[in-house]
């Protein structure tokens, strides 16, 4: 699989459009970029933007990945997924990953993302995982790329049981008009997964190989510790979706929570 730091080509293999009947059909009325069907996607190597990020393509987009690495604990191990993913997926229309930095030991310190910590376990509220200003930095960062590049849509895997402030309707309407004022540009930020749950997006992508795709805060090696918040989120949606878990679990386990 290609990598680039600002570049673009990729091919090969279709992608079934069989949802389940109880899938919302949210995908089915997502906004659509407003000239030349490019979209940039940010890619946090987990279930959603991976489902996203090929739904996208098969609407015939041309779908650039991004992935902004921020220097977290998970994120070679998270890294190394979304390679392994876009890889199993090549396709027409599917540009190289484009790896962008943006550096945060300085600003979290001694935060539990940088290794400071214990991560919040199986146990812990969705709240435990809150990364200040993440999707600030994230967007931000992923915007000023767009605008340089003539890319007028900007995609982000939100699903509606995100619990965080930054990332509500509210804040990312006026987080597109903020941009759109600095910088004299168009670019929209849509969320087509907003009225999903986690078990609607793996229904959706049930036909993708969803085992290369990664949701964890302690990776043991390549591998998802089994034990963390984003473990557990990920175990309960794949039950929930009925669908088979090929997730390699460093812990293993009496029964799924």
């Amino acid at each position: 699989m290609d990598v680039t730091r600002g570049g673009f080509p990729a091919d090969a293999a279709p992608f079934s459009r069989n949802s389940p009947p109880d899938t919302p059909a949210v995908f089915d009325t997502m906004p659509e970029p407003t000239s030349g069907g490019d979209v940039a996607v940010l890619m946090s190597g987990g279930v959603d933007s991976a489902v996203l990020c090929i739904d996208l393509v098969t609407r015939g987009k041309r779908v650039f990945p991004l992935y902004v690495r921020f220097g977290l604990r998970w994120e070679e191990a998270e890294l190394a997924s979304v390679g392994n993913f876009l890889q199993a997926v090549e396709r027409p229309g599917l540009m190289p990953l484009s790896i962008l930095e943006e550096p945060v030991a300085d600003v979290y310190g001694p935060h539990w993302s940088t290794g400071g910590s214990p991560v919040p376990d199986a146990e812990s509220d969705d709240e435990a995982v809150y990364l200040p200003g993440r999707n600030v930095l994230l967007v931000a960062k992923a915007a000023v790329w767009c605008l340089l590049r003539d890319i007028d849509a900007l995609a982000l895997g939100c699903l509606r049981s995100n619990p965080f402030p930054d990332s509500t309707p509210a804040f990312f309407r006026e987080l597109q008009s903020v941009l759109n004022m600095a910088m004299n540009g168009r670019i929209r930020l849509i969320r087509p997964l907003e009225a999903c749950r986690k078990e609607d997006v793996i229904r959706k992508g049930i036909d993708l190989p969803l085992r290369h795709t990664f949701s964890c805060l302690s990776p043991v090696g390549d591998l998802h510790c089994g034990l963390c918040n984003k473990c557990a989120e990920r175990r309960r949606g794949f039950r929930k979706a009925g669908v088979a878990d090929e997730t390699p679990y460093a812990a293993s386990f009496a029964a799924t929570p």
